[in-house]
């Protein structure tokens, strides 16, 4: 491929619920590198081999990965010039701590899973745990990411309420105090570290109050958006915003995957790849004084912890790579489809068509009333028939993908292919 991209390009591997087995890993790392990618933003939530009084946060359905895996991941990348950036979550989206009975006290709110109440010393003391086994175990680490999105509910839980009580206080600071505290830390143990946050909570936040936050110096925000009609002019503004504020090194963060709708099964190639493209018009339109230092491509696995899996990976490498082949090489024509189509050895960056199959053609309605057309089932078939996830995830992420997307409609579809032969005029509609 070969062109040099305007913005550095990590890969967000987001491994909550549908974590690929290790010898998938390096066959996707290596394939990133070839592709263009400059690194990894590795989001291993329970996957990562927690231990001691954490070892509670590891996955059950199915192994984490061991220390030695970790390590080796990061081997595999830095031998393909790939950096690794690991991802932790300590504030929002913490639902697989926050689930654990004997950590529901820690939460903000007692029927909010996903927020850390930031007061007393027990969340702090229980992220900067978690932060210390993730460090320590990415030797030779420079950059962290804290997430810090989303953090719903957050000012609802009563002793936030009273503390919001005291005139002048507000969200926003009760929000800076935890990041700051935490991203403090971080840097007092780690002072080589850079620290990188995804930056929703900041948005609404006046040019002073970011300015006054004790963010300045401290952390890089990750500014993200992954709609296709992304407003550049809006943000623009923002970008430039948080530069005057004195947070001068930035990020964004687009989506090849995962943020589309919460059980899209096929990303749709086109509308990921004109989200990059927007992102192009931002970093050609942002003035010189604003640093992007890079930019997410994210690759969403759940929308958080306890919802149904998104696409995966082998399902969305046609919209990756297009994604990252825009961003490399400026735009997405017709000789930059033929090189993506060529290195994954594919018809069509688009691979909706099996999904697009069973919506329009194989629905329960067309199913009750027998109205099936007998070549489209025989597509459906052959399409479902090359899905093959259990080579490629652990059993239960398969199971799960299964019931989700196949199950619905694999007995239905047995059963009228069967039929097919015998009762083809009854499978017609009736005029």
């Amino acid at each position: 491929f070969g062109v040099a991209s305007p913005l550095y390009g990590h890969l967000h591997l987001d491994l909550k619920g549908a974590p690929p087995r290790i010898d998938y890993i390096y066959r996707l790392i290596e394939l990133f590198a070839q592709l263009g990618a400059d690194g990894l933003l590795v989001e291993y939530e329970d996957m990562f081999p927690y231990s001691g009084e954490l070892s509670l946060l590891q996955a059950t359905a199915h192994p984490a990965y061991s220390h030695e895996e970790v390590l080796s991941i990061q081997d595999v990348a830095r031998s393909k010039g790939l950096e690794v950036i690991p991802l932790v979550q300590t504030f929002g989206h913490m639902e697989f701590v926050l689930k654990q009975r004997s950590l529901w006290g820690l939460r903000e709110l007692s029927q909010c899973l996903g927020t850390l109440s930031p007061h007393g010393e027990g969340g702090p003391r229980l992220v900067l745990e978690m932060l210390r086994q993730v460090v320590e175990l990415h030797p030779g680490l420079s950059t962290l990411h804290i997430g810090a999105d989303e953090v719903y509910m957050l000012g609802e839980g009563e002793e936030s309420k009273r503390w919001l009580s005291t005139p002048g206080r507000t969200v926003e600071q009760l929000f800076l105090s935890h990041v700051t505290r935490v991203a403090g830390a971080v840097k007092e143990a780690w002072p080589h570290l850079s620290i990188v946050m995804w930056d929703d909570m900041l948005r609404g936040m006046s040019h002073d109050t970011l300015k006054a936050s004790g963010l300045v110096g401290l952390i890089q925000p990750m500014l993200w958006d992954y709609n296709p009609g992304l407003n550049v002019e809006e943000t623009v503004s923002l970008l430039e915003k948080y530069c005057a504020a004195g947070l001068t090194d930035l990020w964004a963060a687009s989506a090849f995957k995962g943020a589309s709708g919460v059980h899209t099964s096929v990303p749709g190639t086109q509308r990921h790849v004109d989200n990059h493209l927007q992102w192009l018009r931002v970093a050609g339109a942002v003035s010189p004084g604003v640093r992007l230092l890079g930019i997410a491509l994210t690759g969403w696995q759940r929308y958080d912890h306890m919802s149904v899996l998104c696409e995966l990976m082998p399902l969305a490498l046609p919209s990756l790579a297009s994604c990252l082949q825009t961003l490399i090489q400026g735009h997405f024509g017709p000789q930059v489809q033929a090189a993506v189509t060529g290195a994954l050895d594919i018809s069509s960056v688009e691979m909706d068509t099996l999904d697009r199959y069973v919506r329009g053609w194989f629905s329960p309605y067309h199913r009750q009333r027998r109205a099936i057309n007998p070549l489209i089932c025989m597509q459906i078939q052959s399409q479902a028939t090359t899905v093959e996830m259990e080579r490629l995830y652990p059993d239960s992420t398969a199971q799960e993908w299964m019931e989700q997307h196949l199950s619905p409609v694999a007995e239905p579809l047995r059963r009228i292919t069967e039929e097919i032969s015998v009762c083809l005029p009854e499978m017609v509609p009736q005029q």
